[in-house]
């Protein structure tokens, strides 16, 4: 048997222009940004999480730094990404999308009755916001 793992920590999205996915998920989400450079931006998640968002490219090489050295890694094509919402925020979600004019591409009901609203960011990634019900975990 494996150990056990808690939970997932941080999520990466390799974007085309770091400045514009930075606004983005500023102006959408509210995220602090607690970290970044040339190459990429690292975002507070509420809870414990951390999402990164990467220069498309910039993390091909070894990052050094004084800790150690950091593997390369990338991504490419539209990836997907979802973040929890309580079900009460729904229609806020739906509101402030509109207003932030960020079109919801589709809704959903889900099979343990959550709801899903699917929506891009600039670089064509599929974001969800879900309530309670997605899965039978959530």
């Amino acid at each position: 048997m494996p150990p056990r793992v808690s939970h997932i920590l941080e999520t990466a999205l390799y974007v085309a222009d770091l400045d514009v996915s930075r606004a983005f998920y500023q102006r959408v989400f509210g995220f602090e940004v607690f970290g970044q450079d040339h190459r990429m931006c690292a975002f507070r998640v509420p809870g414990t999480g951390v999402l990164l968002l990467f220069q498309a490219g910039g993390s091909l090489q070894p990052g050094q730094t004084p800790g150690g050295v950091i593997p390369p890694h990338g991504g490419r094509g539209e990836l997907h990404l979802c973040f929890a919402i309580p079900v009460a925020a729904l229609d806020a979600w739906v509101s402030h999308l509109a207003a932030q004019k960020v079109p919801i591409e589709s809704r959903v009901v889900q099979a343990f009755r959550g709801t899903s609203l699917y929506f891009r960011d600039p670089d064509g990634h599929s974001l969800e916001v879900a309530s309670p019900g997605l899965w039978p975990n959530y």
